[in-house]
């Protein structure tokens, strides 16, 4: 199965969606935040992002789910900044500070190009929301030259409809987070107190366009949408909520309920982020998925240690 964008880049579509994001750049709405802010002049915005992609780092990476990354490797690129404000995040020196490099389309392309030719199983893009412009950019490069990977988007969530529209056959594999089901804990710790509505939303549009998530005969996801959890402590996420919008958006939806929350950057600033969850809390939470019906569980658990 070839990927959607190649058939979009032959018709011109690739191009014309390049075009219709980068109007929207001039008084950015890409996002829920909709700062209308021009980026195209400057990073003023949520995200402190223009138009050109900022990069932390690329590589193939073997610690996310098996059905992506097989034997050689998801192609992972990571976005800095970020349209969240976690104060939890365990990746905050690339979504908080800033750690990566502006770089031009050009660029952009060859990592993806380098990441096919070291045999990696898909074009893996962390933090794409507020990147969507420079990645389809760089497609317009990497596909006459020869890209015919899975593109993959992993994102918080935090995604504006509008926007999924025009990514419609641009990425094959949907991957978001659904962080919340509590309006009130997403704006205290993520600064998106409308989380929860526009999250819905947005997977409710990825899961139109993809499905759910399809394997090649290896084993290995070609298209569909694919959702991660991180349960909190004191289920201050909702995972109970999150777990039953999900089973009723579909009970094959493929969830990754995840076990590896622990306090880092600001998280000590709330009482209740101040732990790990425990393993009844964990438990509790593959239970609520098994309840509400959901056939396709997969689970993230890590080595738990002291903090």
């Amino acid at each position: 199965m070839n990927p959607g964008y190649i058939s979009l880049f032959e018709s011109g579509e690739v191009s014309r969606r390049a075009n219709a994001l980068y109007k929207i750049l001039k008084k950015c709405t890409l996002c829920p935040h909709q700062c209308r802010i021009d980026r195209i002049k400057g990073k003023e915005g949520k995200c402190r992002s223009g138009i050109l992609p900022i990069v932390s780092s690329y590589s193939p990476h073997f610690g996310e789910e098996s059905c992506l990354v097989g034997r050689g490797g998801s192609g992972t690129i990571f976005f800095t900044n970020c349209n969240l404000a976690c104060i939890y995040c365990q990746n905050y020196e690339i979504s908080h500070l800033g750690a990566g490099k502006e770089i031009s389309y050009g660029e952009l392309a060859n990592m993806m190009l380098i990441l096919q030719s070291r045999g990696c199983h898909n074009i893996y893009c962390v933090s794409p929301s507020h990147m969507v412009y420079p990645i389809v950019r760089a497609l317009e490069i990497a596909i006459p030259r020869g890209l015919k990977l899975p593109l993959v988007y992993n994102s918080g969530g935090y995604d504006a409809v509008e926007t999924i529209e025009l990514l419609s056959d641009i990425f094959d594999i949907y991957m978001p987070d659904l962080k919340y089901m509590d309006s009130r804990a997403s704006g205290e710790l993520s600064g998106a107190p409308d989380y929860p509505a526009m999250a819905m939303a947005a997977l409710q549009k990825m899961y139109h366009q993809v499905g759910d998530l399809h394997f090649d005969k290896t084993g290995m996801a070609v298209r569909g949408l694919l959702v991660r959890h991180l349960v909190l402590p004191n289920n201050l996420a909702g995972t109970d909520r999150v777990l039953a919008f999900l089973a009723a958006l579909s009970p094959d939806t493929y969830v990754n309920i995840m076990d590896q929350y622990h306090p880092e950057f600001h998280a000590k600033q709330c009482f209740d982020l101040r732990r790990r969850i425990t393993l009844d809390e964990f438990d509790e939470a593959v239970g609520w998925a098994q309840k509400y019906g959901l056939t396709r569980i997969d689970t993230f658990r890590q080595p738990r240690r002291e903090y």
